[in-house]
């Protein structure tokens, strides 16, 4: 297959900023959410920017240029300095995908809205890149959503279970990238990810209808 050029710089053009904004405003929010409840540690660490920089992994980001799937640093977070650390890492938990929600509902409403752009010129570049930011907001969030340990749910899980419950789940903390990958490995993602996409899309469609 020949190299398409057109394809790879209307993906750096188009596709790669819409990434590089999900993945900075999820761990922008973290950290912020954070913040707000006690624990400086991410402002201290200068990660309270909207600047993709300081929140790149290399690997992550290595990653999302080969097969267009990445993640950036985690935002430094210690529950300790919360006030109410295992109630207050729920909200610092969910504040990611909270935030990449609101970014894919206002990229639907801004995608809907620019086709009354006048000139096309303008209109199909930035009704593209709204329909990517869309796209992968709403992914970013659904699969940050599952409870598998790193991914945000797993914190979101921790502060809703039982304590019994609650020391079995840690038990497998250790496990968890293992788990992760296999998760990913086998196509489970896609039968846990389709469907919270799908409820998420449906939410967002459902709160948005008058303004669509």
């Amino acid at each position: 297959m020949p190299f398409d050029v057109a394809s790879l710089l209307r993906e750096l053009v188009i596709v790669l900023p819409a990434v590089l904004f999900a993945i900075t405003f999820h761990e922008v929010a973290h950290g912020w959410v954070a913040d707000r409840l006690g624990d400086s540690t991410a402002r201290l660490a200068g990660r309270l920017t909207l600047n993709p920089i300081p929140h790149l992994d290399p690997i992550g980001a290595l990653m999302l240029v080969l097969v267009k799937f990445g993640w950036a640093k985690p935002v430094p977070v210690n529950p300790m300095n919360l006030r109410h650390p295992l109630r207050d890492m729920i909200w610092v938990a969910a504040a990611g995908p909270a935030a990449n929600v609101i970014v894919a509902a206002m990229s639907l409403l801004l995608y809907r809205w620019s086709g009354d752009l006048a000139a096309p010129f303008l209109a199909d570049p930035v009704r593209e890149l709204l329909r990517w930011s869309f796209i992968i907001n709403l992914n970013l969030a659904a699969f940050n959503l599952i409870p598998i340990p790193p991914l945000d749910g797993s914190q979101i899980l921790k502060g809703l279970l039982p304590r019994r419950q609650l020391l079995a789940f840690e038990r497998l903390e250790p496990y968890g990238f293992l788990i992760l990958v296999l998760f990913l490995a086998t196509g489970l993602a896609h039968a846990v990810l389709n469907p919270l996409v799908s409820a998420l899309y449906a939410g967002l469609r459902f709160t948005l209808s008058p303004l669509l």
